[in-house]
């Protein structure tokens, strides 16, 4: 995959899209087209090259087969660079697979002196999520076989993020990511989305962030749910040969989407 710098990978995340089968449908007042475009709009503005997109999941809202074509179709509007996807609660694995096969990773990608690992969460009917014996696994065997520098996305957050309500969606065995996570030192970070805000945070020298959706946001530190007034945006990562890197969180201009701030739930 070509590089921005003779060094430096360019790596773009988008997340918590929850796109319709249909455009205009809306979550709390916002219409999710309209704040997925602002951010690919602001993503192709800042973004000159780009070593590969990964979207963490709920990409759709309802897990259907059109709402994939149209984020694939409505990301090719914008840029056309490598991706890799993951599935949320929202999704419907087994359709992600199908639709992105031979043009979408969704395990592995290798990128010089990175490798970087997608991991499902997702338990079918749930809104919480969990890594099966498999998937924990297949990260064993791919850690240990591999001496690169790890980069790991995951939808659901592993470690709580301070909000109680969101919190109760924790991967329910957390324990077990870390116990695998515990025995290699080349992992260098753990990224997610799920719970609609930007969070920062460290464990044992490996570090955890989580990215704003690409529409509505949750309210960050709260009991019970919460919307935010915070933008949508995207998180980029520059990593270097190596092993350190830089990340941060771009945000769309402060604009008025009609969304429901009062709202108990969605």
């Amino acid at each position: 995959m070509s590089q921005n710098h003779q060094d430096v990978i360019r790596l773009l995340q988008v997340t918590d899209c929850h796109l319709g089968a249909e455009s205009g449908e809306d979550l709390l007042g916002m219409d999710t087209d309209e704040g997925f475009h602002d951010v690919m709009t602001l993503l192709q503005q800042r973004e000159t090259a780009i070593d590969l997109l990964v979207a963490s999941g709920d990409i759709a809202n309802k897990g259907q087969q059109n709402s994939y074509h149209r984020f694939l179709d409505l990301i090719q509007q914008y840029v056309q660079v490598p991706m890799a996807w993951l599935p949320g609660n929202h999704d419907l694995p087994s359709l992600m697979q199908s639709i992105g096969a031979g043009r979408i990773q969704s395990d592995v990608v290798q990128l010089d002196a990175w490798q970087i690992i997608l991991l499902d969460s997702s338990v079918l009917g749930s809104e919480g999520g969990s890594l099966s014996e498999a998937e924990l696994q297949r990260l064993e065997n791919l850690l240990a076989s591999s001496d690169k520098h790890n980069l790991i996305f995951v939808h659901h957050q592993p470690v709580p993020v301070g909000s109680a309500w969101v919190d109760t969606y924790v991967i329910d065995n957390a324990e077990r990511l870390f116990a695998v996570l515990d025995r290699f030192d080349h992992v260098r970070a753990i990224v997610f989305g799920h719970v609609h805000q930007d969070f920062e945070a460290e464990r044992n020298g490996v570090r955890f962030y989580a990215t704003p959706s690409t529409c509505i946001q949750f309210k960050p530190g709260q009991e019970d749910f919460a919307v935010d007034r915070q933008m949508p945006g995207y998180r980029w990562f520059d990593l270097h040969a190596d092993g350190s890197f830089a990340t941060a969180v771009e945000r769309i201009p402060e604009k008025d989407y009609g969304i429901d701030y009062d709202s108990a739930g969605y």
